[in-house]
């Protein structure tokens, strides 16, 4: 069966890019791109359905739909960015790796709505990606979503973070939001194709403000974001 949900959930994403890519030129010499983003967290939407991935969400109680945000959650399979941006209760752009821009239509939109890609491959490319992600924070009040640990685990235990985001979060003055994803490894670890259907639990912790500090704080604020998604790994 998971074999045969894959294969709709691939139906369903071609035909969703034909529709789209007119759409997609109309908006583009406009500068419209939120009603874009809107269509493409109804798509993660019915694809969790698809899927059969039935989802529990705790703590949104804590984000303010009118501040900006850098989210930052554990890495354990493909299933978790695509969760993530349908859960979060914002039209959240992502870094995502390079190669992922290059699927045809695909990345073009993701480009235009936001979405910065990362060469990993150059010691520069993280940095101006975290560079760009900041101007478009404070310029156009954007909130992202960071995978501190910057792949997707092995394991499924929670690995050492990169300090990337952090300098995100310190550059644009936006609050951190810690947040824990379980169940995704169990359903489609790393070098699995087929996810198989069941229960996925995503836990928003308290906003930690960065406001009055500084790089010499990061050890201490990834000490605190880890304790934090590490803490709802273990309930």
């Amino acid at each position: 069966m998971a074999v045969v949900r894959t294969i709709i959930l691939l139906i369903f994403y071609v035909v969703l890019v034909v529709l789209l890519t007119p759409v997609l030129l109309i908006c583009w010499p406009l500068g419209i791109r939120d009603p874009l983003l809107v269509v493409a967290k109804w798509a993660m939407g019915v694809s969790r359905h698809i899927l059969n991935l039935k989802m529990e969400v705790i703590g949104l109680d804590h984000i303010d739909p009118s501040r900006s945000y850098v989210f930052m959650a554990n890495h354990l399979s493909f299933l978790d960015g695509p969760l993530l941006f349908y859960v979060i209760p914002q039209l959240v752009r992502v870094i995502l790796k390079k190669s992922i821009f290059r699927i045809p239509v695909v990345g073009l939109g993701m480009r235009f709505v936001g979405f910065i890609p990362v060469d990993r491959k150059r010691a520069s490319g993280g940095q101006r990606s975290i560079e760009e992600a900041a101007r478009l924070m404070r310029e156009r009040g954007y909130s992202f979503l960071i995978f501190p640990e910057g792949t997707r685990s092995r394991t499924g235990e929670l690995q050492p973070f990169k300090r990337g985001g952090f300098f995100l979060a310190l550059s644009a003055g936006a609050p951190i939001v810690p947040v824990t994803i379980k169940g995704t490894y169990e359903l489609m670890p790393r070098g699995h194709p087929f996810p198989r259907p069941g229960k996925i639990k995503v836990i928003f912790h308290q906003p930690i403000e960065v406001v009055g500090k500084t790089a010499d704080d990061i050890p201490a604020l990834i000490n605190q974001v880890y304790s934090a998604i590490k803490s709802g790994l273990n309930k």
